[in-house]
């Protein structure tokens, strides 16, 4: 079964690369043109550009070809190879390109974001780090600048007005967490001058099948500063006592539960309580929960690391630090008990979004990586993107050795320390690709042990990455590294000096060595290590060492007798091979079946959050506040504009023949006051009552200032924003409190995915009329003047601080991925 829907798995992704005779012959079209470029002076490629429309016209498209081409060695002493080129016309018709390491996708990409802006579009270049996206817009600005075009990045360090500057270049490079929380904070502003991202337009995605499959499972989410319970102590130090024998950890490793062993131990150990009655089901047990998720789940130097007293996760698809980055729901805290550190700040979700509904946001999307093809059915159902599959400029003659597989981790690790040793004895520089930081440490330490001197590039050392990826090619080099293993950075041999000699010396050695120590859990992230080596026809090799009890073994296979080894040093040979094999396969499975259900899940939520969007960018772009507002508070807006209303008018017509005693509101009887209160509800049928059971006219409105017409239309703005942004907090810990416990719909035969449609949908659909109607209620209460709306006096409080956060978990990863898993061990 497993081998059967990998194949299928990959027809489908072979079955969308494109057809690309066209291309092909257009850029045969540009050669013709080479001499026209070649005449021009420097400042003529801008004017010559403008006049080609290379969106309709086949002739212009190809004359574009040739002054790209002659403005790139111009400009950055690189002239386009033709697969260059090719890629670069993939991109301007919306694939995915598949281009192997070395092979130039940064200048393609850029020739790409050209033609896009010729053709009147503003261009994002979403990667997957600060670092490129900085680098790359660097890097190609002087050709840019060729064509009159303006590129900047945006990074983790751009304070507001840099952010907006980036955006309104022509071309924006950005990392897709970036560009994401900005989208995010956006909707926190309050005037549209504080809005930073604009309209997406064209996004060209470097390294696509990181971030639009890896990153797809995580969503970006933006939190504000809360009071939440500060963690009990006592509670820690009673789950860090615990025995094997009190806990239980799921075959994925994603959930951590209490046996009925441990469920006692806890409840002595707490004073004799009862964990399941109301005083401690809702409370204690929810601590207990989270402090053995730190406990038991979460690993130092794998899903974070501790530097400089705090605690920082790790991007487990990149092997980096996740800057400001944190867990929800009381995990950080519990983290940083378990460490011994301060504790920051708790906080709520403001709003959140996932990748797939960022990039959903483009009206045009392209990419490019090294690995496409394998990730083709992930591109096509989710993003509804084909892949272009573009040949290497020079053959590739990397040789890849066949894996070598052991029973147990200290035979994988001796055999790898053994063949380390081999190798740089004769010169030869070794990359070697860990998982995580714990793993790099371990084998740089077994290593120096052996003799042998290495650098580690992991999260702790990310800083360093660009230089010691740069040396990496150099001779007796051994570099050990996380999954980053410098991406997006060539590695060049002979090192960083660029120096003919040492190059050659390199090459005669056999050029870059990559080891593995162990598959992961796609073979979309093996051949982007493997692809180190062999850059632009150099020579190189790649092996692979596994064991038995690595993880995409023990999490994704189950042995009913262990398999046994009959050589001395635990190797399985081609038995060995073919397990690995088997387990990343159902790897991918589960890979594919949890994006799926992110997806499904997301959809509907990733719906009504645009419903939200569209009706605040309304609130904040127009007065549709004020409007709304006044129409529902008349006497309100009459009375904090200085204007009189009909009723009010007619009522004073009424009364001036009265006494000032009988005129005056503040001495009439309760029966005038209870019909003055009628009369006005029946003018507002549809205003609904507060939560306290009161209605907006209770409240006595106090004598003000006229206010101008600008502050009133802000001050409509900032209520009705607070309130929309508010339940919409509300809504999404709904949302996150149904999908926590959806799944137990499937044991009542229910479908789960239908309920939490049906549930979410109900809690949403009384949410706008929600908002506007408590925003009613502070408009009728909230201190008003010519200073602006005071929502402090009406106990309204905004989060003063925010931050970002990863979610790791996937709360839909049961049903299908388990029943694949079940299946395949039932069948070994």
């Amino acid at each position: 079964m497993g081998k059967l829907t990998n194949s299928m798995w990959r027809l489908l992704g072979s079955q969308s690369s494109r057809n690309q005779s066209k291309s092909v012959a257009l850029i045969k079209d540009a050669d013709t043109h080479t001499s026209w470029a070649a005449d021009l002076a420097d400042d003529e490629f801008a004017a010559q550009a403008q006049q080609l429309d290379i969106g309709s016209k086949p002739a212009d498209r190809a004359r574009f070809l040739a002054l790209v081409r002659e403005a790139a060695d111009r400009s950055l002493d690189m002239r386009p190879f033709d697969v260059q080129l090719q890629g670069a016309l993939r991109l301007l018709e919306g694939d995915v390109v598949e281009m192997a390491t070395g092979e130039g996708k940064t200048l393609a990409g850029a020739i790409a974001a050209i033609g896009h802006v010729l053709q009147g579009h503003r261009v994002h270049v979403i990667s997957v780090n600060d670092y490129l996206a900085t680098r790359d817009a660097e890097w190609m600005a002087p050709l840019f600048a060729a064509f009159g075009l303006v590129a900047r990045a945006v990074s983790e360090n751009s304070d507001h007005e840099e952010r907006k500057a980036a955006y309104a270049a022509d071309i924006t490079y950005g990392s897709v967490n970036e560009i994401g929380f900005d989208v995010l904070r956006d909707q926190l502003a309050l005037s549209p001058d504080d809005l930073v991202s604009p309209k997406p337009d064209v996004a060209i995605i470097d390294e696509a099948d990181s971030v639009l499959v890896d990153e797809a499972l995580i969503p970006l989410v933006l939190a504000g500063s809360t009071e939440t319970e500060v963690p009990d102590q006592a509670i820690h130090d009673v789950v860090a006592r615990m025995k094997n024998k009190h806990y239980e950890v799921d075959t994925e490793g994603r959930n951590v539960t209490l046996t009925e062993e441990g469920a006692s131990f806890v409840e002595e150990e707490l004073g004799g309580i009862n964990l399941y009655d109301e005083d401690h089901v809702g409370t204690t047990l929810v601590h207990i929960n989270i402090a053995m998720h730190a406990h038991y789940l979460l690993e130092r130097d794998v899903h974070y690391i501790v530097r400089d007293g705090g605690v920082h996760l790790i991007n487990a698809s990149r092997g980096r630090v996740a800057q400001l980055q944190r867990w929800p729901d009381g995990v950080q805290a519990a983290v940083e008990i378990k460490e011994g550190l301060s504790q920051t700040d708790s906080g709520e979700v403001i709003d959140t979004i996932t990748v797939q509904a960022l990039i959903g946001r483009y009206p045009s999307v392209c990419g490019m990586t090294g690995t496409a093809l394998a990730a083709g059915e992930q591109f096509r159902q989710f993003y509804d993107l084909l892949v272009s599959q573009i040949p290497p400029n020079t053959s590739n003659i990397r040789v890849d050795e066949p894996d070598r597989v052991y029973d147990t981790k200290a035979n994988k690790v001796e055999a790898i320390v053994g063949y380390v040793k081999e190798v740089h004895e004769t010169g030869q520089p070794i990359l070697i690709g860990t998982h995580d930081v714990a793993e790099s440490e371990e084998l740089a330490y077994f290593l120096d042990k052996a003799g042998v001197s290495t650098v580690v590039l992991n999260a702790k050392n990310d800083a360093e990455e660009a230089k010691i990826i740069a040396e990496a090619g150099a001779r007796n080099a051994v570099t050990v590294s996380t999954q980053m293993a410098g991406r997006g950075t060539d590695i060049r041999l002979g090192g960083s000096a660029d120096d003919a000699a040492a190059r050659e010396e390199v090459v005669e050695l056999g050029g870059l060595c990559v080891i593995g120590t162990g598959r992961h859990d796609t073979q979309r992230l093996d051949n982007q290590l493997r692809g180190r080596a062999g850059r632009q026809g150099d020579p190189g090799r790649s092996v692979f060492f596994s064991s038995l009890e690595d993880p995409v073994v023990t999490r994704n296979l189950a042995f009913k007798r262990d398999p046994v080894s009959q050589s001395e040093d635990g190797s399985m040979g081609a038995k060995g091979i073919d397990l690995i094999e088997q387990a990343q396969r159902v790897a991918e499975g589960v890979m594919l079946e949890l994006h799926a259900n992110t997806w499904r899940y997301n959809k509907l939520v990733n719906q009504q959050r645009d419903i939200v969007v569209a009706r605040r960018m309304e609130i904040l772009t127009t007065d549709t506040a004020l409007d709304e507002l006044s129409a529902r508070e008349p006497d309100r807006y009459a009375q904090l504009t200085g204007a009189k209303t009909a009723e009010r008018s007619a009522q004073e017509s009424s009364s001036e023949g009265s006494s000032p005693q009988e005129s005056s509101p503040q001495e009439s009887s309760p029966q005038e006051s209870s019909a003055e209160g009628s009369s006005a509800e029946g003018s507002n049928p549809d205003r609904s009552a507060t939560a306290e059971g009161t209605t907006a006219e209770a409240a006595p409105m106090p004598p003000v200032e006229p206010v101008d017409r600008e502050v009133l239309v802000q001050a409509a703005r900032e209520i009705m924003l607070y309130h929309l942004d508010r339940a919409w907090a509300d809504h999404l810990a709904f949302v996150s409190d149904v999908r926590a416990s959806i799944h137990l719909r499937s044991l009542g035969k229910e479908s789960p995915l239908d309920e939490f449609h049906k549930l979410i949908l109900d809690e949403f659909a009384g949410l706008p009329t929600e908002a506007v109607d408590k925003a009613c209620v502070t408009f009728t209460s909230a201190t008003i003047t010519n200073d602006g709306v005071d929502l402090g006096t009406a106990d309204l409080h905004r989060s003063t601080t925010t931050w970002t956060y990863m979610v790791h978990d996937n709360l839909f990863a049961s049903g299908g991925a388990k029943t694949l898993q079940g299946i395949i061990g039932i069948f070994r």
